[in-house]
Protein backbone atom coordinates (compact mmCIF):
# COMPACT_ATOMS: atom_id res chain seq x y z
CA UNK A 1 0.00 0.00 0.00
CA UNK A 2 1.19 3.52 -0.77
CA UNK A 3 2.14 5.93 2.00
CA UNK A 4 -0.65 8.58 2.38
CA UNK A 5 1.97 11.30 2.98
CA UNK A 6 3.99 10.36 -0.09
CA UNK A 7 2.65 13.22 -2.24
CA UNK A 8 2.54 15.97 0.44
CA UNK A 9 5.35 17.91 -1.22
CA UNK A 10 3.54 17.88 -4.58
CA UNK A 11 0.27 19.43 -3.38
CA UNK A 12 0.33 21.22 -0.01
CA UNK A 13 -2.84 20.92 2.08
CA UNK A 14 -3.49 24.66 2.22
CA UNK A 15 -3.90 24.88 -1.58
CA UNK A 16 -5.48 21.50 -2.27
CA UNK A 17 -9.13 22.58 -1.86
CA UNK A 18 -9.03 26.29 -2.54
CA UNK A 19 -12.17 27.66 -4.20
CA UNK A 20 -11.62 29.85 -7.27
CA UNK A 21 -12.07 33.50 -6.45
CA UNK A 22 -15.08 35.20 -8.05
CA UNK A 23 -14.86 38.83 -9.09
CA UNK A 24 -17.32 41.06 -7.26
CA UNK A 25 -17.72 43.87 -9.79
CA UNK A 26 -21.43 44.48 -9.35
CA UNK A 27 -24.19 42.71 -7.52
CA UNK A 28 -26.79 40.75 -9.42
CA UNK A 29 -29.70 43.02 -8.50
CA UNK A 30 -27.91 46.01 -10.02
CA UNK A 31 -27.17 43.94 -13.13
CA UNK A 32 -30.85 42.97 -13.37
CA UNK A 33 -31.92 46.63 -13.30
CA UNK A 34 -29.40 47.44 -16.04
CA UNK A 35 -30.57 44.44 -18.08
CA UNK A 36 -34.21 45.57 -17.92
CA UNK A 37 -33.31 49.11 -18.98
CA UNK A 38 -31.13 47.81 -21.82
CA UNK A 39 -33.90 45.42 -22.97
CA UNK A 40 -36.26 48.39 -23.37
CA UNK A 41 -33.53 50.30 -25.23
CA UNK A 42 -32.90 47.30 -27.55
CA UNK A 43 -36.61 47.21 -28.36
CA UNK A 44 -36.53 50.93 -29.18
CA UNK A 45 -33.39 50.40 -31.29
CA UNK A 46 -35.25 47.77 -33.33
CA UNK A 47 -37.94 50.32 -34.13
CA UNK A 48 -35.30 52.90 -35.08
CA UNK A 49 -33.63 50.40 -37.43
CA UNK A 50 -36.99 49.66 -39.08
CA UNK A 51 -37.67 53.39 -39.62
CA UNK A 52 -34.15 53.96 -40.96
CA UNK A 53 -34.50 51.02 -43.37
CA UNK A 54 -37.82 52.31 -44.70
CA UNK A 55 -36.47 55.85 -45.03
CA UNK A 56 -33.33 54.61 -46.79
CA UNK A 57 -35.44 52.57 -49.21
CA UNK A 58 -37.57 55.60 -50.11
CA UNK A 59 -34.43 57.71 -50.60
CA UNK A 60 -32.95 55.03 -52.86
CA UNK A 61 -36.15 54.94 -54.93
CA UNK A 62 -36.03 58.70 -55.47
CA UNK A 63 -32.23 59.05 -55.73
CA UNK A 64 -31.44 56.55 -58.51
CA UNK A 65 -30.51 53.69 -56.15
CA UNK A 66 -27.98 55.84 -54.26
CA UNK A 67 -28.22 55.39 -50.47
CA UNK A 68 -27.92 58.26 -48.04
CA UNK A 69 -24.51 57.91 -46.36
CA UNK A 70 -25.61 59.52 -43.09
CA UNK A 71 -28.51 57.12 -42.68
CA UNK A 72 -26.22 54.20 -43.50
CA UNK A 73 -23.68 55.39 -40.89
CA UNK A 74 -26.42 55.84 -38.28
CA UNK A 75 -27.68 52.33 -39.00
CA UNK A 76 -24.15 51.00 -38.51
CA UNK A 77 -23.83 52.83 -35.18
CA UNK A 78 -27.18 51.47 -33.96
CA UNK A 79 -26.13 47.97 -35.03
CA UNK A 80 -22.84 48.22 -33.14
CA UNK A 81 -24.71 49.44 -30.06
CA UNK A 82 -27.19 46.55 -30.26
CA UNK A 83 -24.30 44.08 -30.53
CA UNK A 84 -22.59 45.57 -27.47
CA UNK A 85 -25.89 45.60 -25.54
CA UNK A 86 -26.55 41.98 -26.47
CA UNK A 87 -23.09 40.95 -25.26
CA UNK A 88 -23.84 42.58 -21.89
CA UNK A 89 -27.32 41.01 -21.73
CA UNK A 90 -25.95 37.52 -22.31
CA UNK A 91 -22.99 38.04 -19.92
CA UNK A 92 -20.47 37.68 -22.74
CA UNK A 93 -19.11 41.06 -21.62
CA UNK A 94 -19.13 43.13 -18.46
CA UNK A 95 -18.98 46.38 -20.47
CA UNK A 96 -22.31 48.19 -20.42
CA UNK A 97 -23.35 49.91 -23.66
CA UNK A 98 -24.02 53.62 -24.09
CA UNK A 99 -25.11 55.66 -22.05
CA UNK A 100 -22.89 54.04 -19.39
CA UNK A 101 -19.84 53.97 -21.68
CA UNK A 102 -18.74 55.81 -24.80
CA UNK A 103 -20.61 55.08 -28.01
CA UNK A 104 -18.21 53.13 -30.23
Amino acid sequence: MADPHEFDDVMPENTARREPEKPVDENLFSRLIHMIIIAVMISFAGSVIGILALLQFIIMLVNQKQPNERIAALGTDVGIWVAKATRYQTAASEDKPWPWTELD
